[in-house]
């Protein structure tokens, strides 16, 4: 996957946030992404390892700056290591954004802290990985064309393959489950339950 500034580029392995909570920041969009471009030098020079590669991910755009998804995705590399902070916990962009910064400023606690060791531990569940080539929910589920589907359906779609992907079934498989939960979610996603 290649992340691009714009339209949000946000990574397959992190879930998104269906229930927005408020936020206390008080800091303006640009206040916010100077904080994490900041915060990702300071960390490049605490850590003696390069940020390289920076892209900060998001649906604004020229004219548009209250996007209906605020996500936003910090894509770089660090140490060799292809890393993404995504957050979209809050309702405005810019609060998304300032949360990314205090991740960021989290690490360069741990590494004050407890050293190099345990920031590469931590950010190895940030790993940037490339999402795999995937089926579309409607061909893994069972669903033809653009037949309409309701949340029942899917469910009852779920139910049957996950008796027979399930890695505990001869024949199934932790890919089979994982791919058939990717469509589950997917499908939910795309019908708005």
């Amino acid at each position: 996957m290649s992340p691009t500034a714009y339209p949000l580029t946000w990574p397959h392995n992190i879930p998104r946030t269906k229930n927005k909570a408020a936020s206390k920041f008080k800091t303006g969009l640009p206040a916010a992404l100077k904080n994490v471009r900041s915060s990702l030098q300071l960390f490049a020079t605490d850590s003696g390892k390069k940020v390289e590669g920076i892209t900060i991910s998001s649906n604004v755009t020229l004219g548009v700056d209250r996007p209906d998804d605020p996500g936003v995705a910090v894509w770089f590399t660090w140490d060799g290591m292809s890393v993404c902070i995504a957050v979209d916990r809050y309702p405005k962009v810019e609060d998304n954004v300032q949360a990314i910064y205090h991740i960021i400023d989290g690490r360069r606690t741990e590494l004050r802290h407890g050293g190099l060791h345990i920031v590469k531990a931590t950010f190895t569940g940030l790993l940037a990985l490339p999402a795999p080539d995937h089926r579309s929910w409607r061909e893994v589920l069972g669903f033809g064309g653009l037949d309409p589907v309701n949340p029942d359906w899917i469910a009852d779609a779920y139910r049957k393959l996950a008796r027979e992907r399930h890695p505990d079934q001869p024949g199934g498989s932790h890919d089979a489950m994982a791919e058939l939960n990717r469509a589950r979610a997917d499908a939910l996603r795309e019908i708005g339950s």
